[in-house]
Parts: C-alpha cells; sequence; structure tokens
C-alpha cells in the first residue's frame, strides 16, 4: 500500500501524519529542534518506525515511505528574527531607495513614534545601474554593464551571500536583468540570486523590488536547510518523492523552492483550509474558518469552495506580491508569555517560551508563565497525560510562575490570574478571526469554526462564544492539521504577465498568446514532476479595476468567455466579485473596466488519502468514559468535576453533554457550558451550542439512513 507522510515543523512542536490506504490516519508529535529542524524530522521517522507492527529499525522503515510533504517555517522563521542573508540588490539608477521609501504611506497615520520597517537589504548594498527601459519594452539607454561589475566588486568585499535584480520596467522587457544576471552569475558564482522577471514579471515596481529582496532574504537558509534535509533523509535510505509545501496551498519540488524561497513564505500553515474543507463537507457545508494554535503562532483563514487567495500580502511589514493564502497570524500560541504592561494590564505574547525553555510547566527551566501553564492550572490539561503521557507536566512549577508574575502583581489568585491568562489569550485569537471574516466582508456566525493545533480545542468554546459561531468541527487529526492538509494538496505553479488594457478594448488574440505561452511553462514544469496530461488543470485569472481605481481584483476567468471574446461576460464577473469584497459595484454606471494583469495557475492533481466513514454506533458515550476532574468553566467564573472522555474510544454517533473534556494523545477538546458534542461520520467531534441540534442532525440522519 501507498505510504505518505505529511510533516509540519513548527516552532514547539513538529507535527506528523502517517497515511495509507484505507488505514486511519496515524498522529505523531516531536519536539522541534530550532537550531536544526532536520533532526526533529529525523527523530519523529524514528518515532514512527518503532510504532509499526513488528517494530522496523529507521533504516528499515524509511525505504518503504513513497511520498514525504513537509512544511516548513525556516524562511517565515528568518524573516520575523531578522537572520536572513546579507543581501545586496541591483536595481535602476535612481530608485534604490524605493525599498526604503516603499509606497510613502504609514501603516498607522496617526502613530507619530511609528517607525519604518528596516529595510531587508542596507543602502550602501542597494547599487543604481545606468540604464533604462520604457514601459513599451523599448530600451531607452543601455545597461552599463562596468557599474555592474563595479557593484559585484563591492558585494565580494562585503561577504554578501546573496543578490538580487529588479530593474525599471523589466516586466516589460526583461534584456536588461538577463544581462546582469549573467554577469553575478559568472563573477559571484557563490551567491545565492534573484532575478525579478524569473520571480514575479508584473507591473508595480515597488511590489516587485520587495518580493525580489525577500526572496534571496530568506534563499540561502532554506537552500541550508534543505541540504540538511535531504542529506539526512538521504542517509537513513529514503529514495522517494520529497515536496515542499507552498505558500498557495500546493506542493512543488525541492528544487524549485530553492530558486523561488519566497514561495515558501506560508509554507507551515497552507495545508490547514484544504483540510478544513475536507472535514465539513460531510456536514452539507462548502465554507469554514480555519485556526490553528500551536506553541509560538496562532493563524486564521477561511475558505470557500476552496482556499481563499491573495496576490498581495506582508511578513514582517515587508510586502510580497505572490499568490499566498490569506492567512492572518498572531503571536498567540501555548508558549505564550503573560506579562504585565506599564498600565498593569495583563497581556498574552507575542513573546513566546518556544520549545526550549518552553513554558514553565515543561520543567525544562522556563521561568515565565505561558498560556500552557494557565491551561494546567484551570484543569484543561491532565498533566500525567501530555502528549499521550511521554511528557510529565510539572504543576507546581506553573503555578509559581503564574504566582510571582501576574498573581502576586494584580492581587489575584493563581487561579483567577491563570483564568484572566486564559481570558486574554481567547480574545487575542477571537481578533485574529475577525481579521479574515468582518474585515473580508464575512459574517463568521455562517462558517463552522475548525480549531487546530495541540491546544487549539482547548480554547475554541470561547472563542466561538465571543464571535457567536454556534458549530465547531474537532477534527481527530486536529492536532496535526496543517500536515494531514498537506498530504491533500496538489502540485501548483503560478504565472503572472502584465497586459494592461480596457476590456472594451482587449485585444484577444494577443490576451490569447500570453495565456498559452504561461500554460506552455507551466506543463513543462509538470512534465518534469512526471504528472500525466490527464492530470493536469489550469486555471486562468484576470486582475481586473475599474478605470482610475488604484487596487485591482483578481478572480477565475472560463477560458470559454477569453475565447469568445465575451468582454461583457467577463466584465458581468468582475462586477460580482468586486459587489463580494467591498460591497458595490459600478456596473450601472457603465463604468469601464481595465485588465492589468493574466495569471495562470498551472495545476498537477496527487492522489489524496481515502477518507474512511465510520459505521454508526448510537448516542451513548459511557464506554468512552476515563474519570471526572476539576476545570475551571468560564460562564460561571468556577471550577466544577466534570466527565472526561477518551477521544481514541469515541465512535460515529456518540454524544456527550457539555461541560466535559475529551482527551487525545497529542490535543485535549474543552466542551464548555455552552456546547454539547456529537461524533460524526468521519470521527470528527462536532461542538454544536446547546439547543443548535439541527446544525449536526442532518449528518447523522444521513448516516442512520444509509445503514438501513
Amino acid at each position: 500500500m501507498t505510504l505518505k507522510i505529511g510533516i509540519d515543523v513548527g516552532g514547539t512542536f513538529t507535527d506528523f501524519v502517517v497515511t495509507r490506504d484505507g488505514a486511519e490516519p496515524a498522529i505523531f508529535k516531536t519536539l522541534s529542534t530550532p537550531s536544526d529542524p532536520s533532526i526533529a524530522v529525523v527523530n519523529g521517522l524514528a518515532e514512527i518506525a518503532a510504532s509499526m507492527h513488528p517494530p522496523m529499525t529507521l533504516e528499515a522503515f524509511a525505504p518503504t515511505i513513497d511520498t514525504i510533504v513537509h512544511g516548513t517555517t525556516v524562511t517565515t522563521n528568518a524573516t520575523l528574527t531578522g537572520t536572513g542573508a546579507k543581501s545586496g540588490l541591483l536595481t535602476t539608477e535612481g530608485v534604490r531607495d524605493a525599498l526604503e521609501m516603499r509606497r510613502g504611506v504609514r501603516e498607522e497615520q496617526y502613530n507619530n513614534r511609528y517607525t519604518n520597517v528596516k529595510p531587508l537589504v542596507p543602502r550602501y548594498l542597494r547599487a543604481g545601474i545606468p540604464g533604462r527601459v520604457d514601459r513599451d519594452g523599448n530600451e531607452a539607454a543601455a545597461l552599463d554593464l562596468d557599474a555592474v561589475r563595479s557593484a559585484i566588486e563591492l558585494f565580494r568585499s562585503e561577504g554578501v551571500q546573496a543578490v538580487s535584480i529588479c530593474f525599471l520596467n523589466s516586466f516589460a522587457n526583461p534584456a536588461h536583468e538577463q544581462a546582469a544576471a549573467e554577469l553575478v552569475r559568472r563573477e559571484l558564482p557563490g551567491a545565492y540570486l534573484s532575478v525579478s522577471t524569473d520571480l514575479l514579471p508584473s507591473i508595480r515596481f515597488y511590489e516587485r523590488v520587495s518580493t525580489t529582496a525577500l526572496n534571496s532574504y530568506v534563499g540561502p537558509k532554506l537552500n541550508h536547510y534543505l541540504d540538511q534535509l535531504v542529506g539526512r533523509l538521504k542517509g537513513i535510505g529514503f529514495d522517494g518523492l520529497l515536496l515542499i509545501m507552498q505558500s498557495n496551498g500546493g506542493v512543488i519540488s525541492p528544487q524549485l523552492a530553492r530558486e523561488k524561497a519566497a514561495l515558501t513564505l506560508l509554507s507551515g500553515p497552507a495545508g490547514g483550509p484544504g483540510a478544513g474543507l475536507h472535514y465539513v463537507r460531510i456536514h452539507g457545508q462548502n465554507k469554514c474558518i480555519v485556526t490553528d494554535m500551536g506553541g509560538t503562532s496562532f493563524e486564521a483563514s477561511v475558505a470557500v469552495d476552496a482556499p481563499m487567495i491573495k496576490n498581495d500580502g506582508e511578513i514582517a511589514r515587508h510586502k510580497i506580491a505572490l499568490p499566498m493564502l490569506d492567512i492572518h497570524t498572531i503571536g498567540a500560541g501555548g508558549g505564550s508569555i503573560g506579562w504585565l504592561d506599564e498600565g498593569g494590564l495583563l497581556r498574552m505574547g507575542p513573546q513566546s517560551a518556544g520549545a526550549d525553555p518552553g513554558p514553565a510547566c515543561y520543567g525544562k527551566g522556563g521561568r515565565l508563565p505561558a498560556t500552557t501553564d494557565a491551561n494546567v492550572v484551570l484543569g484543561y490539561l491532565d498533566p500525567a497525560f501530555f502528549a499521550g503521557g511521554k511528557m510529565k507536566l510539572d504543576v507546581a512549577a506553573a503555578r509559581a510562575a503564574i504566582d510571582e508574575h501576574i498573581a502576586q502583581p494584580m492581587g489575584l489568585s493563581i487561579e483567577e490570574a491563570a483564568a484572566g491568562m486564559y481570558r486574554v489569550a481567547c480574545n487575542n485569537m477571537a481578533q485574529g478571526v475577525r481579521e479574515v471574516t468582518i474585515k473580508r466582508g464575512f459574517d463568521p456566525r455562517e462558517f463552522p469554526f475548525i480549531p487546530a493545533g495541540g491546544a487549539g480545542p482547548i480554547h475554541s468554546c470561547l472563542i466561538c462564544e465571543e464571535l457567536e459561531i454556534p458549530l465547531q468541527i474537532v477534527p481527530r487529526e486536529s492536532s496535526v492539521l496543517c500536515a494531514f492538509g498537506m498530504l491533500m494538496s496538489e502540485l501548483k505553479h503560478d504565472f503572472v504577465r502584465t497586459f494592461v488594457s480596457r476590456l472594451d478594448a482587449a485585444d484577444w488574440t494577443k490576451l490569447e498568446g500570453i495565456i498559452a505561452a504561461m500554460a506552455v511553462e507551466g506543463a513543462r514544469q509538470l512534465d518534469e514532476e512526471r504528472i500525466p496530461e490527464g492530470r493536469r488543470r489550469f486555471d486562468v485569472k484576470l486582475d481586473c479595476r475599474y478605470v482610475k481605481q488604484y487596487h485591482e481584483v483578481s478572480f477565475v476567468v472560463p477560458q470559454a468567455l477569453i475565447a469568445a471574446a465575451d468582454a461583457q461576460g467577463i466584465a458581468r464577473a468582475f462586477h460580482a466579485e468586486h459587489n463580494r469584497l467591498y460591497g458595490y459595484s459600478l456596473e450601472a454606471e457603465n463604468t469601464p473596466v481595465e485588465i492589468i494583469n493574466v495569471r495562470v495557475q498551472a495545476i498537477g492533481v496527487t492522489d489524496k488519502p481515502v477518507a474512511r466513514h465510520e459505521s454508526w454506533a448510537g448516542e451513548d458515550a459511557a464506554h468512552a468514559l476515563k474519570g471526572r476532574r476539576a476545570v475551571y468553566i468560564p460562564e460561571t467564573r468556577k471550577f466544577r468535576e466534570v466527565p472526561v472522555y477518551d477521544g481514541h474510544l469515541m465512535r460515529h454517533g456518540n454524544r456527550i453533554d457539555g461541560p466535559a473534556m475529551i482527551e487525545q494523545e497529542t490535543t485535549a477538546i474543552f466542551v464548555s457550558a455552552s456546547f454539547d458534542c456529537v461524533v460524526d461520520a468521519l470521527g470528527s467531534f462536532a461542538l454544536f451550542q446547546k439547543g443548535r441540534a439541527d446544525l449536526v442532525a442532518s449528518c447523522i440522519k444521513d448516516m442512520k439512513e444509509a445503514l438501513v
């Protein structure tokens, strides 16, 4: 049988999902090794090998693995911590400060103390090169190759590790960039090189130069990590297919990831939204909110039919204009540290205790109180059953840390301080969900809520109470949801070309030629990845806007409309998408629409894990009851003895009333007093607001009827 493993390297834990055709996914977690994340990958594979029946050595197990899909936070962390490569920039003379000036708009308009983000390339390493191409691609002034050589000498003397090349209007004619790149490759062969027209050949200079600089900044780090990873996997005998998760929710080869490292800036959480849709479809839903609470961060995203994609975003305040999932990240995780600000108010994060030393309860030397410490004090975590009992938690250390840093300064009991930490953390995460729902024009009350990450289901009831969300779906694989989603991802390659034209005056033959050229390029990459023609798909998008509008809207356009030169049909699709995003359109005013960019996504369909539906087992969950313990009930602000269930023993149809705890080896689910829970046919725990059994009744009814 095909053996596939999804691996998600996080700040605290590295997650593994092992799938075989027709078998229930197996879940594993191991502590991350920040100094070299590939060590944790091999450690986890060794643990998986030892769990086989019969147990296997790592060297015997590795050759049996067909595919590894790997998500990494290496590039993300390098950007967030400012530990990327020392970089140089070759750009057009006179605009080298564009990287620092950006759009000239202060992000916090009324904050006079708000300073600009530090550029990824210092000014003395940004070289302005004489030479100019106009907007139509005509050479207005020849490229000064001597100036390029002088810049290369500067970079060599300064020990530059990576070089970016981005010239004005190069999207219209890449000749100057390619000539400069040829010199850099010859004169500075050891440097990591990013060329804007290879990475992002589209209009808007600042977005292009920022994206190119980001790619160079993180490229050497990712290259080093992939060298370590590939070397370690080869050393244990793995000779299967290795794929790297990218920010758009697809996967790519390690070689392409090396060349376009910026594609992996959201690699870690990118598997979550697609996996979320898999779990809600059994409930008749085509949309969901997906959250992932790890040790360091909390990610939130929305999926409607498919994960939401955006073509421009930011990471650590640096602009990136590559297609990426619309995921909002905040510093709120199990390791988020509680502290008091200058006004004595309780804050949680964004500082994190990480994996080493971790929260105080880990017993590894941590002295600062973290969210996990609060969860231990409040009874949500069993200190003897954390990670299935593999890791014992130190309750006394957690209480001491909260007492010293939160309770005593605020004049509270330890339990009151822990409850405050829990509420603040949940409020922070609720605000993160608002960023991807309310601010995007979505009503969160209309979406099922998917809490993922080891600690996510402990906090989800309070988050849903805050947002008035009546339904949660907690997959059995929730603690490793992103790793599971990686196994469901397709191979994806994005291409973009600038094509500026009013829709009603477009040169349709030229537009079709541009689309065809990008499709050929995509087919070439799918050829290299051995994807047969029958498993390929090419999706076309247009970036359009109303004439004189600044921001454009990207939307899918059926190729039949383009082939038919149906300007009106395309305009109607644009008006509808504009109305969905912004609440209005100018269709009635007959405002002209213009095209800015055309995009093609080449998709290679991959084999997916086979979903297994559970048989109806009745409502009684008494067989899964493992005991009772006191936990904090937010609705009453008091502790109460509640039943604790073994989630591994619960089956389809089993129902419990809140408040209660459900425990699995890699996660704990807190069913608050406002929610009840039933297990659906995929084995997921569906938490619904009391009195709203109608939200899950259709799923239960359908399965009952199917079994009759």
